[in-house]
């Protein structure tokens, strides 16, 4: 055991700096790339950008993340390194492709039923029972089937959305695989927890990048869906551990469904609400807008994209801990309600306020109309204090 875990910390170290190191020394390749072919992104009315930028980041995570699973499936029990890659293979050529060329939302949504499909069919991720999380214990196959590709594509989709501004998607999903890259590591899962270590190499070195303002890119479609898929496995993985391990982790078996939801609490939450607004609307949960959480905070709260980013990690971090030390003693039905309290809070906050699209126009304008008067009133004053 002591060989093993030695092997798995030096295994652990050579594929995080491995990842982080292949994608720090391309991305700069691909953004020549980019420019030179003139495939940028160019900013429109619900842009949080004023120049065209680069896309495509998420290239080097394809390759980062296939380079590193030839190396991995020594350390996988069901072969599940060789059903990852169709997958992500998929969701390589829709990424690129919509970021090229826009696709509609039912054309990738087809591509990433394609894509679970593969994870599904392999044992490994067989959930069995929820071991009395809400009194549900054995699920069938077919109930098991439904709720797994819609979780998945639930967290594809709500990652997908987040990725809207500087760092937001690079630093969320840093913070939720480093949250899974723990959990993996408790319950021995090493091919996971090594999985988990590879895309955040990849993300961390994207995030220099994404942060910059000379070498900036995005990861665009391309990043977001292959990130939100992987998630979502390592998501689906976690509900379909064996219940013995459980004795390893610090809360108790049926509350893992809310660890769950906690761990993901910001891509969820922001579509959740986002989808409501638009349906409330009468427009389509897919039509764009500027109604997200982050675009909030930079567009009324005034903040730039990293410090948006960075708090919105770091409540995602302080709100999975304490979930953690709540499902320590805590029954499920607390959990629930505790989350349902906290989705109301949380939602309450953001919607005393209008911030529809044409409110926040008018309300920008109006901004600038005060702000223009004020300065003619200071000029006013200063010419004729000048004057006596």
């Amino acid at each position: 055991m002591v060989v093993l875990e030695f092997s798995f910390l030096t295994s652990a170290i050579l594929f995080f700096i491995g990842a982080f190191l292949i994608t720090y020394f391309t991305i700069p390749k691909i953004i020549g790339v980019v420019e030179y072919k003139s495939l940028m992104d160019n900013p429109n009315a619900r842009s949080s950008h004023q120049k065209r930028t680069p896309t495509l980041g998420g290239i080097s995570f394809f390759y980062t993340l296939i380079f590193a699973l030839f190396f991995l499936k020594s350390w996988d029990n069901y072969d599940e390194a060789i059903y990852f890659i169709p997958g992500l293979t998929i969701l390589f050529i829709v990424g690129l492709k919509d970021d090229l060329v826009v696709l509609s939302p039912y054309t990738k949504l087809a591509a990433q039923i394609l894509a679970i499909v593969f994870i599904l069919m392999n044992d490994s991720f067989r959930i069995h029972s929820l071991n009395g999380f809400l009194g549900i214990y054995e699920i069938p196959s077919y109930i098991y089937y439904t709720v797994g590709a819609f979780m998945m594509l639930t967290i594809i989709n709500a990652y997908n959305l987040i990725d809207g501004i500087d760092g937001l998607a690079a630093v969320v999903g840093t913070v939720i695989l480093i949250l899974y890259t723990t959990i993996f590591y408790v319950t021995k899962e090493y091919f996971y927890a090594l999985v988990c270590l590879t895309l955040n190499g990849s993300l961390m070195a994207f995030l220099g990048y994404n942060f910059s303002s000379t070498k900036k890119i995005f990861m665009g479609d391309t990043g977001s869906l292959i990130v939100g898929f992987i998630i979502s496995v390592l998501t689906l993985k976690f509900l379909a551990l064996k219940p013995s391990v459980y004795n390893e982790l610090p809360f108790l078996l049926e509350n893992a469904p809310i660890i769950a939801i906690s761990i993901l609490i910001v891509p969820l939450f922001d579509t959740a609400r986002v989808f409501t607004i638009r349906l409330a609307n009468k427009r389509g949960p897919f039509s764009p807008d500027r109604n997200h959480t982050h675009h909030i905070l930079i567009d009324y709260w005034g903040l730039t994209h990293k410090q948006a980013s960075l708090i919105i990690g770091s409540f995602n971090f302080i709100f999975v801990v304490f979930f953690i030390l709540l499902a320590s003693t805590s029954t499920d039905v607390i959990l629930v309600a505790f989350l349902m309290i906290s989705f109301i809070i949380l939602g309450y906050i953001f919607y005393r306020f209008d911030y529809s699209f044409s409110n926040l126009k008018r309300k920008i304008k109006m901004k600038k109309k005060v702000d223009n008067i004020k300065d003619k009133v200071i000029d006013r004053g200063t010419a004729k204090h000048k004057i006596e």
